[in-house]
């Protein structure tokens, strides 16, 4: 376990394995423990390294929002940190935001990018889910203390009681507007897009997500000549909550990374 001092953050990570260095960037309110059913299956052919983004696990937080776009700096730096021009990235709902960030905003850092349940723009969301994001407060936080995902946070954090601080910034986050629509398209990066048939993406959107990366927008062709550098997944009986521990999850990805 190591930290980055980072644009006055200590940035904590860990590192599994060796080999071409694999970033892997968790879901809001969780920690880079959440990647455990992957590591193994990773790390047998990757360098990964695990982070926790600001105010999370044991990253201790800063005055500052959480936005996508400033820890996406954050993990730029880390990348130099770590002695490397590239690494691959592998992010999952707030984790993928971050991902996608870096994807734009610094298109030199990023091989090979998977995003993992997260839509390219907030209406991407169902709308119940939608709906739940803007009923998120602070003021959830006593109850959210009876959940598994304040068990990992109050045994990982170095202020265990910035507990309240860190889901009000979450809340903030999400009842942000975004469209990152047209910016999408830009990303240079061959792209790996994986959702649960029974996620919290409208499938609509998957596909439309996919065809901004240029993908399906043609038929292959018999040569296959005709095949975008995006990738679409699509796991069945996996959800946006269970997607990590999908048993296909890891043998979707590691062909992406290495094709």
């Amino acid at each position: 376990m190591s930290y980055a001092e980072v644009n006055g953050l200590s940035l904590h990570f860990e590192e599994h394995g060796s080999g071409q260095p694999l970033i892997l960037l968790h879901g809001g309110l969780g920690a880079g423990e959440m990647f455990a059913p992957l590591v193994p299956a990773l790390s047998e052919s990757r360098r990964v390294i695990l982070v926790d983004l600001q105010g999370h696990g044991r990253t201790a937080d800063i005055d500052r929002s959480l936005r996508p776009e400033l820890m996406a700096d954050d993990i730029v730096a880390l990348i130099k940190h770590l002695g490397v021009e590239q690494a691959d990235l592998l992010g999952y709902s707030t984790g993928a935001d971050v991902a996608l960030r870096v994807a734009i905003q610094h298109p030199h850092a990023v091989r090979r990018l998977v995003v993992v349940s997260t839509p390219c723009r907030r209406d991407g969301w169902h709308p119940e889910v939608v709906a739940a994001m803007d009923q998120m407060s602070s003021q959830a936080a006593d109850t959210m203390k009876q959940s598994p995902i304040y068990e990992l946070y109050s045994r990982l954090a170095p202020r265990p009681q910035d507990w309240p601080v860190l889901v009000g910034k979450m809340a903030e986050l999400k009842h942000q507007d975004y469209d990152w629509s047209t910016e999408i398209p830009a990303i240079t990066a061959p792209t790996l897009l994986v959702f649960g048939d029974a996620d919290a993406i409208r499938p609509a959107h998957m596909v439309e997500f996919f065809a901004l990366l240029g993908g399906g927008l043609r038929d292959a062709g018999f040569d296959g000549s005709g095949r975008s550098a995006a990738q679409l997944a699509v796991l069945p009986g996996a959800s946006h909550y269970d997607i990590l521990a999908h048993p296909r999850l890891a043998a979707t990805v590691m062909p992406f990374l290495a094709s």
